[in-house]
């Protein structure tokens, strides 16, 4: 995992950005974002790169995960609808579950996950210099 620059008064979610190659794109913790508990970085947390859709158009975001086991094509009939969990309304950054060798993987749909507004929402919290 290469070294990744914080960003202040932003999310404890949004790592900050790296340079790849010449572009800087912003790197998010998932785990984070969705709630899991924080855990320590490994020689196996890697930041993987995805391209998401925006309004403003096509653009690269950094994903924080614990490692990657394998990289799987998944076929349609393998595929269900994400199940109602109690309030009626879809999970907007869930696509569906998929059916892997008699474990469910969670589908997330990266241009929800990785919108702007669920991304890069500035903490409305006074600076320390503000505080009494």
């Amino acid at each position: 995992m290469q070294e990744v620059t914080a960003i202040p008064k932003m999310p404890a979610h949004v790592k900050g950005v790296i340079n790849l190659r010449g572009q800087v794109i912003p790197v998010i913790d998932l785990s984070l974002k969705f709630a899991f508990p924080a855990r320590e970085y490994t020689h196996q947390t890697c930041i993987i790169i995805v391209r998401s859709q925006t309004t403003s158009g096509e653009r690269l975001v950094g994903a924080i995960a614990d490692g990657v086991t394998e990289v799987l094509t998944i076929s349609a009939q393998d595929i269900e609808h994400s199940p109602d969990f109690g309030s009626g309304a879809p999970v907007p950054y869930l696509l569906g579950m998929a059916k892997v060798r008699g474990k469910v993987k969670l589908l997330l749909d990266i241009d929800q996950v990785f919108s702007v507004d669920a991304l890069m929402k500035l903490e409305q919290q006074p600076l320390d210099h503000d505080r009494s």
